[in-house]
């Protein structure tokens, strides 16, 4: 199967619209799609760095055979746009540290969603309000929740 980027369409010089779709062979070497187990780690370490970027309800959803773009959603809530662009900043150094190269961010002057597009993985981090009003979660309801806590965080999170 042969994915596509999916771009706007614009204006050439002549006019006339232009299509700015283009194949998977375009895409540069260091952002194309790994295998999924490292597609899957590199979901759990962004979960990891947005949870220790003070966002909550951090979510993993396989959306590997749901999803024809992607093979796995992160889906975080913030509590700020500073804090929320600041998580965004963070998975985006992570991402690159294990050497997946962003597709695309979109998101930062909204303050209400921030998307970041890392090929395999597709970044999602809302405001409570955004969060419940697009409601991810619900729509890829199908998809399996992938494990990403560890034990430890897990306890003391049902502590609190």
């Amino acid at each position: 199967m042969r994915r596509w980027i999916i771009g706007k369409v614009s204006a050439t010089v002549s006019g006339k619209p232009r299509n700015l779709a283009r194949p998977i062979d375009a895409i540069p070497a260091n952002s194309k799609p790994t295998d999924k187990a490292a597609s899957r780690e590199l979901a759990i370490t962004v979960a990891r760095t947005l949870a220790d970027e003070r966002c909550h309800q951090v979510t993993v959803l396989d959306v590997s055979g749901i999803s024809p773009v992607t093979d796995f959603f992160v889906v975080a809530t913030g509590t700020s746009a500073r804090q929320m662009r600041t998580a965004a900043d963070a998975a985006d150094e992570q991402s690159e540290n294990r050497g997946a190269k962003k597709l695309s961010r979109s998101g930062d002057e909204s303050g209400n969603w921030i998307i970041l597009d890392l090929f395999d993985v597709v970044v999602h981090i809302f405001t409570q309000d955004a969060r419940s009003y697009y409601d991810v979660d619900g729509l890829w309801g199908d998809a399996r929740r992938v494990e990403w806590e560890h034990a430890a965080e897990r306890n003391l999170d049902a502590k609190l």
